[in-house]
C-alpha cells in the first residue's frame, strides 16, 4: 500500500483524537486514558517534546492510523531507548504492512537505539507480527506507581 509518514500537526487534532479514544477502549491496552491524557499526549507530539513523537500515516490527505513513539535512554543495553507507544490504524487499513513500514521508519530514523514496545499478551496477531519483526519477549514484568 501506498502512504506518507509524517510528523503530526495542529490540524490532525480531531482525528487523532477520535483514533486514540477507539484505540484506548479496544482490547489492545490495559488502561482506558482519558481526554485529558489523550489531549496532553497530543499537545506533546505537536510541541517538539524531547520524549514525545506523533506520526500519522495518511493516502491522499486522508488519514489511515497514527503511531506514536517515546524515546528514553537504556542502562541495561547502554544506548537510547525507543518505545513505541501507540500503533493505531483504522480497521479497513489493518494487515496492509502498514505498522511494519512505520517500524521500519523510526528504526532507520533512530539506527543507535533499542526499540521496545507493550503488547498485551491476548492479542496474538500482533505478537506474531511482532516476532515477525525481530522483537522478542523479556523475561521480566513491568511494574508502575502513579
Amino acid at each position: 500500500m501506498d502512504f506518507t509518514i509524517r510528523k503530526m500537526e495542529e490540524k490532525d487534532r480531531a482525528e487523532v483524537l477520535s483514533m486514540m479514544r477507539e484505540f484506548y477502549t479496544s482490547d489492545a491496552v490495559f488502561t482506558n486514558g482519558s481526554d485529558e491524557i489523550f489531549e496532553n499526549d497530543f499537545n506533546h507530539c505537536i510541541q517538539n517534546s524531547p520524549y514525545l513523537e506523533g506520526y500519522v500515516f495518511e493516502d491522499k490527505d486522508y488519514i489511515l492510523g497514527y503511531g506514536m513513539i517515546a524515546k528514553s535512554f537504556s542502562t541495561e543495553f547502554g544506548k537510547p531507548c525507543i518505545w513505541f507507544e501507540d500503533l493505531y490504524l483504522k480497521q479497513e487499513f489493518r494487515g496492509k504492512g502498514i505498522i511494519p513500514k512505520f517500524m521500519q521508519f523510526i528504526e532507520n530514523t533512530h539506527r543507535d537505539a533499542v526499540f521496545r514496545l507493550e503488547v498485551e499478551q491476548e492479542n496474538a496477531h500482533a505478537c506474531y507480527i511482532y516476532k515477525k519483526l525481530g522483537f522478542e519477549k523479556l523475561p521480566y514484568s513491568e511494574m508502575i506507581k502513579r
